[in-house]
């Protein structure tokens, strides 16, 4: 409907306009963008051009009819399109058409470490976005894991900016392959939901350019991003989304973005600065479902009707307005007025299985420890994991698989804040276990009740999940059902309520909640062969996991969580995901909390919150390393049902014909091989150490990494570059980027604290 709608509208202003102006603006393919963007700007007036600056409607702004521009259409992401909402409210639309498949959360998709897969991700989103009518999806989010108590972690790419900057330029890339827009967010330093307007960030500027920007910068220069949303918070007393240093001089100065600067619902606040201070599009200021100001106040905007008032009465010339509309003209013409972009399509059997996959290479297995035969399980003694099916008992009932926990039965697409979906189907643990333990007898028990509400503007699951029991209820009914088990797999974790894994809220402790931890002490007593699943985007701590042989991260992955958490439980796939984040035993570990550095103190009246990254460049595992702390389960950490070998690295010169930073300078290779029974992926991780440096660095970063799958007792060399980039440091007085000569160091590892193979090497 909208390139007929598109079609009308271009032929009734071809009609109207002088003889030279005859071709509709969107048909003309004979001329570049640029061209296209300043014909188009010289004929606009000044109302058409302040109007398509600001929205119209909860997640549209308005295009120019006249010209033959239609309206332009956002909408939440990243793990799905967002049902449609009305017009002028939060609440749903009541459409029957806007259901979606639900990807897994950015966290599972950096724990691929895969980024052929973040592309599939990327281009099966788009083609959902598409069939729905959308031009921009509101993601991927690149913010770095700095506390494990951020509600919004989970929409994130963990800690490390080398690994989030390669994770998410392959997702830019294929979403846009579709001609819909991404939306990098939030830029930058947004790292709490407590208070988040009121957040003003003290970082060091290394620390700024070397943890927190890096993967911005990669989805700018490398992913050729088209939109990228400012956050809500503060930075040198400016807010992100209007602010002078993040957006004229670091994005669109020194990074030469060429695309828009898009407000998060909400976070303009100033005309003046909005007007010279980078924002281009302004959403959700009165209408960002938090203050609820007037309805229908889009023209009361900051870059509306009062930016149109200064620039008539003179404070303003257009030269600002013009820029912004230059931006908003380039992204018409990569998206609304893109001729070659494809149709889309929904809820396909092949966005399913990107769905599956990206899950099932997500899922991580931390531990896996042998268990004595017990409950009447045969064979001798062997990891816990996966489900031998072979080797539990016959009979009439056959072998018996207990499954404990609210999060196996809980929906876990709804709620979280705005990547809330709306699916057409979810697959709960329970059920995928069921699924594919025909046969056998898959028992239930609650365990534990947390969150039973189950909607989130206006999307309801339908579960009733209401269970007025007590807590030593709850435990005593699991317990009975763990004595006759052959195994007992519990489902916990988190949810996607206020104050867990959630927008606008920060957990309140590391701990698990519902008193998880009373119940998975009484199972263990009961039953040795407990295997804990956590369904979280962050850590939590676990007193007990000295005596839970198995545990698992499930993550919040989608629409096939019960089928990709099954497959994993019984061995169809290999597990082969990674930690993107450190797990630490107790939140005193964290950098951030250690110093005393979050939340930040309120400054006198009470408005603004000063909080200091004290941590500096020690963030994760830098910070482990720095103070020597063995983390409960490292960076880069993620078992297999096989084994596998490395060899010794080598390390030769590479020739060099230029001094670009990207330029190879080394080679490393060191091979692999898997030495189990059965195929395995391995992520070969390569970190960089500096041995020594004018000024602190890490004990090690990562530098690059490779994802290798391999048939039992096949080997394969993996070949890693090394350039001048991946020596170097910001240097803050200088203000670039700097590689000093001297000794350094490549390390191999299979984790951050797994390493295998070091060899050295000297910057001339």
């Amino acid at each position: 409907m909208r390139s007929i709608y598109i079609l009308m509208v271009g032929v009734m202003f071809s009609m109207t306009v002088k003889a030279q102006d005859r071709t509709p603006l969107y048909l003309d393919a004979t001329k570049d963008i640029e061209t296209r963007v300043e014909d188009a700007l010289k004929r606009m007036t000044l109302d058409e051009k302040i109007r398509v600056i600001h929205a119209q409607s909860k997640f549209s702004s308005a295009g120019v009819p006249r010209l033959g521009f239609p309206d332009f259409w956002t909408d939440d992401g990243p793990h799905g399109v967002r049902p449609d909402v009305l017009w002028d409210q939060w609440e749903q639309a009541g459409q029957t058409n806007d259901s979606c498949v639900a990807f897994p959360a950015l966290t599972c998709l950096a724990a691929t470490w895969n980024p052929q897969l973040s592309l599939l991700y990327g281009e099966s989103l788009g083609e959902e976005a598409l069939y729905r009518g959308k031009d921009m999806i509101l993601g991927p989010g690149v913010n770095i894991y700095r506390t494990p108590l951020n509600g919004r972690n989970f929409e994130y790419m963990g800690e490390d900016p080398f690994l989030a900057s390669r994770m998410v330029v392959p997702y830019i890339q294929g979403l846009q392959s579709k001609g819909v827009s991404a939306c990098v967010k939030h830029y930058a330093l947004n790292n709490d939901e407590n208070f988040r307007h009121q957040v003003n960030v003290i970082v060091s500027d290394r620390a700024l350019h070397e943890i927190y920007l890096p993967a911005f910068k990669a989805a700018v220069t490398e992913g050729k991003t088209w939109g990228i949303m400012g956050a809500y918070n503060l930075y040198k007393d400016q807010h992100n989304c209007h602010n002078a240093i993040l957006l004229n001089k670091i994005l669109k100065q020194d990074w030469q973005y060429d695309g828009v600067v898009v407000s998060d619902w909400g976070g303009t606040h100033d005309t003046d600065e909005a007007v010279t201070n980078g924002l281009d599009m302004e959403f959700g200021t009165w209408t960002d479902g938090l203050t609820m100001g007037a309805t229908n106040a889009y023209d009361n905007y900051f870059l509306a009707e009062p930016y149109k008032r200064m620039i008539k009465e003179g404070k303003y010339t257009t030269r600002e307005l013009d820029e912004k509309v230059r931006r908003v003209l380039r992204l018409f013409y990569r998206t609304t007025m893109n001729r070659q972009r494809p149709h889309g399509f929904l809820c396909s059997e092949s966005h399913y299985e990107a769905a599956r996959k990206v899950a099932e290479e997500g899922i991580v297995l931390l531990k896996n420890a042998p268990v004595s035969r017990e409950n009447g399980v045969k064979g001798a003694e062997k990891p816990l994991l996966p489900i031998d099916l072979s080797a539990l008992p016959t009979g009439e009932h056959g072998g018996r698989v207990l499954v404990v926990g609210e999060n196996a039965i809980k929906m876990m697409t709804v709620g979280g804040g705005s990547s809330s979906l709306k699916v057409q189907r979810e697959v709960s643990p329970l059920d995928g276990l069921r699924n594919r333990l025909k046969g056998f007898e898959v028992d239930y028990a609650r365990g534990y009740v947390g969150d039973v509400t189950g909607d989130y503007n206006g999307v309801t699951t339908g579960q009733s999940l209401n269970d007025s029991r007590s807590e030593a209820e709850l435990i005593a009914e699991a317990v009975e059902k763990a004595k006759v088990a052959d195994y007992v797999i519990v489902f916990g974790g988190l949810n996607k309520s206020d104050f867990q894994d959630c927008e606008g809220t920060d957990r309140k402790e590391y701990a698990l909640p519902y008193a998880q931890n009373a119940l998975v002490e009484a199972l263990v007593k009961a039953n040795r062969r407990v295997v804990f699943v956590n369904i979280s985007g962050n850590a939590v701590a676990m007193p007990w996991i000295k005596d839970v042989p198995a545990v698992v991260q499930g993550w919040f992955i989608g629409s096939e969580s019960g089928n990709a958490l099954a497959s994993i439980l019984v061995g169809d796939v290999n597990p082969s995901g990674k930690l993107p984040f450190s797990w630490m035993e107790s939140l005193e570990e964290y950098g951030a909390h250690a110093l005393g550095a979050y939340p930040g103190t309120w400054r006198e009246g009470g408005k603004i919150i000063d909080e200091e990254y004290k941590e500096d460049i020690f963030v994760g595992y830098r910070w482990a390393d720095k103070h020597k702390l063995q983390p409960l389960f490292p960076f880069g950490h993620g078992l297999s049902y096989t084994a596998f070998e490395y060899g010794k690295a080598t390390i030769e010169p590479c020739e060099m014909s230029q001094q670009a930073a990207d330029a190879p300078m080394y080679r490393l290779r060191v091979e692999v091989r898997n030495i189990g029974d059965r195929d395995g992926a391995e992520t070969v991780q390569l970190y960089i150490r500096d041995i020594k440096s004018s000024v602190p660095r890490p004990v090690k970063e990562l530098k690059g990494f490779r994802k290798v799958v391999l048939k039992p007792g096949e080997s394969r060399e993996v070949e890693f570059n090394i350039t001048r980039s991946h020596l170097s440091f910001y240097d803050d007085a200088k203000g670039e980027w700097v590689a000093e000569p001297g000794k350094f160091e490549a390390w191999i590892g299979s984790s951050s604290t797994d390493i295998k193979s070091k060899v050295p090497f000297v910057l001339e």
